[in-house]
């Protein structure tokens, strides 16, 4: 697996507040459906979605100590998100999620790192994803 991080999605309590507080600082977000909030954030996006749907999607209990963020890992295709799922699983990760077809249209699954931190591996094929490894929104 190639060392970057993608994307970093928040969960948190109120998607509008939480957009607002962002766009105040001057960040630019787009949502495709009002649940979530994208933000290209320098060579990788920061999303914004509801804490509870961001756990359950995560695989992770919220007993309210979860520090509600999902990290991720884009890659170029269904193939690739099942290969660094198995590269997880065999360095001793746990496979939360196998690899399938998502809701929204792209390929992902879930893997747990030894310290509990989840991890989306995904192939979106809205975004476009550049050799080095750079997420862009358009």
């Amino acid at each position: 697996m190639e060392p970057r991080i993608s994307a970093i999605t928040l969960g948190v309590q109120d998607i509008e507040r939480a957009r607002r507080f962002y766009e105040a600082l001057g960040w630019s977000g787009e949502s495709p459906d009002d649940e979530v909030v994208f933000f290209q954030a320098g060579g990788l996006v920061l999303a914004l979605w509801s804490r509870e749907l961001l756990a359950h999607d995560s695989e992770v209990a919220d007993p309210g100590g979860w520090g509600g963020v999902t990290l991720a890992h884009n890659v170029g295709s269904p193939a690739e998100v099942d290969a660094v799922l198995a590269q997880a699983d065999a360095a001793g990760g746990t496979v939360a999620r196998p690899g399938g077809t998502a809701s929204w249209g792209g390929y992902t699954g879930i893997f747990i790192d030894p310290d509990g931190h989840p991890w989306e591996v995904a192939h979106n094929p809205y975004w476009r994803l550049d050799d080095d490894g750079t997420v862009h929104l358009h």
